[in-house]
């Protein structure tokens, strides 16, 4: 480590786990004091994505989206939740308490596929010869190949109506008019599950929502070291300068409660951005009102990449990112549910009691709605006699089975209302409806990372002749992960910290299954189901 590091200060844009993780890492394996780091976020809340929250006990509660976990595949973010004690199991990492929890919570979906109100057999793939042919035959494609193309241009049409499809897109949202190669990163990336697709059962959940299980733990710690969290501020613009044709950041721009000022930045100091956001821009609705879907107004996240892009083409392209939304977003919703009943009715389709995590996807939907039961207690001080649900619809913009209204259109009634009629429970609907409420959620770049691209769209994290500037994020290129995922940010945050510091530490391998005989086998067998 440099000398000049115990004095240096760093300044981290976007409060997701991206920049809390570089946060760490910079303290832990940098030896940069706490007070001398500074995270801004133009929102409210610390946690970017994973901010699950209880509005009031008259709204309910509302996640934006759940991620999945394996410890296997996932060694950035053990890493570092072996770093961070928990903040409800004494003496324990979160690392720790994430193991304990799931020995003794086994996540497993008996009833994956539903359609016409009945469980189908989801073992068989259903897939024709040609299709099995083409999954392995990406295998061996260079990723070059692959460059803007879409999932749809390389599979026939009967691939889309194969349980494997709806099991892969359903776990992983992608849309036929997706990236390929992000297609591919997937299945070689999670190979090694690939035989318990039907039943997810490989999933490793947190002990309860990601918020409080990761987020706030990090923060806590981070907060005890003297790290500055600066909300309700923008990032606009960076300034830079060249010496010996390197990039050095100079000054940081930004808009704090309506007023811009910018800070200057020291050679010696670092400058850590997170590029876009999946969740700019969401809105929630209610029961009685559809989430508002802004097409026109870009946030921070999005503007700074542009503004800093610009004639900069190493910094990457946001453009190809940010400009469809209709491709890129979906609508998500959360149910609060206040009596047993629909619980009580949906363990049919499950194995006992809800006790883990346990998706079911409703293939006939139009809007193609998939369901997660939550165990409980899902949130550190949920009522006794309160149970939660989320969901999303990858086709938000298609009209329902039953209410004849684009899914992006619907309040939480009427979403709600659809759900209940796919699974057969009309009988129960008004009960149902008097004891719950459901939040709908509009997400306009949720999956906007998927969409076709060429290599150079995503900035590599330590940007060409860059000196004190790194990218993190799900919008930075590192090669053979996948994006999507908690493991993405904090894989991200460990390159940019270890190489931007020249640190002599190395990055946490990337789990390799397809390089394992066994694995390959068990995939090739599967593939014949």
């Amino acid at each position: 480590m440099s000398i000049k590091n115990k004095t240096s200060k760093a300044y981290l844009v976007g409060g997701g786990i991206a920049s809390l993780s570089a946060a760490v890492y910079l303290i832990k394996d940098g030896q940069i004091k706490g007070e001398n780091i500074k995270i801004f976020d133009e929102s409210k809340k610390i946690g970017g994505s994973l901010d699950a929250q209880n509005l009031s006990y008259s709204k309910g509660y509302v996640m934006r989206g759940i991620r999945m976990f394996e410890e296997k595949a996932f060694t950035c973010t053990f890493d570092l939740m072996s770093l961070i004690p928990s903040l409800t199991s004494p003496g324990k990492t979160i690392r720790e308490e994430f193991i304990d929890f799931n020995k003794k919570s086994k996540s497993y979906s008996k009833s994956r596929l539903l359609k016409n109100g009945r469980a189908i057999d989801s073992r068989p793939l259903k897939l024709n010869l040609k299709d099995r042919f083409r999954i392995f035959n990406l295998l061996f494609r260079k990723e070059s190949s692959l460059e803007n193309m879409e999932i749809r241009e390389y599979f026939t049409p009967s691939f889309f109506v194969s349980n494997f499809w709806y099991e892969f897109c359903t776990a992983f949202a992608f849309q036929s008019w997706h990236s390929l190669m992000e297609f591919r990163r997937y299945f070689i990336r999670f190979i090694q599950d690939f035989p318990s697709i039907n039943t997810l059962e490989t999933i490793e959940i947190t002990p309860y929502n990601q918020y409080e299980s990761l987020i706030l733990p990090i923060k806590d710690w981070l907060k005890r070291q003297g790290v500055n969290f600066v909300i309700n501020t923008k990032i606009t613009d960076l300034d830079f300068k060249l010496k010996q044709n390197k990039k050095i950041v100079s000054h940081i721009h930004f808009n704090q409660d309506g007023k811009v000022g910018e800070i200057a930045v020291e050679e010696n100091d670092f400058v850590f951005v997170s590029l876009g956001s999946i969740v700019a821009n969401s809105s929630i609705g209610s029961m009685d009102e559809a989430p508002f879907l802004d097409y026109k107004n870009k946030s921070a996240s999005w503007t700074l990449w542009e503004n800093i892009s610009k004639d900069r083409p190493e910094f990457g392209n946001p453009h190809v990112f940010n400009s469809y939304i209709d491709k890129s977003k979906w609508t998500s919703f959360t149910v609060t549910f206040r009596d047993p009943t629909f619980f009580k009715l949906i363990e049919k389709f499950i194995h006992k009691k809800v006790t883990t995590y346990g998706g079911i996807n409703l293939i006939d939907s139009n809007w193609l709605m998939s369901i997660v039961l939550s165990y409980k207690p899902y949130f550190i001080n949920q009522p006794e006699g309160v149970t939660l649900c989320w969901g999303y619809g990858l086709f938000s913009d298609k009209k329902g089975n039953f209410i004849k209204k684009k899914m992006s259109e619907c309040n939480g009634k009427e979403i709600l209302t659809e759900l209940i009629y796919h699974l057969g429970f009309d009988e129960y609907l008004d009960k149902i409806l008097k004891n719950s409420v459901c939040i709908p959620c509009m997400t306009p770049y949720v999956t906007s990372h998927f969409l076709p691209r060429a290599i150079s769209d995503r900035p590599p994290v330590i940007p060409k002749n860059s000196v004190n500037l790194a990218f993190l994020g799900q919008y930075c290129e590192i090669l053979n992960d996948v994006v999507f995922t908690v493991e993405y940010s904090v894989r991200s945050a460990q390159i940019a910290v270890f190489s931007l510091l020249k640190l002599n530490k190395k990055v946490s391998p990337i789990y390799k299954g397809a390089h394992h005989i066994k694995v390959l086998y068990n995939a090739f067998i599967t593939m014949f189901r």
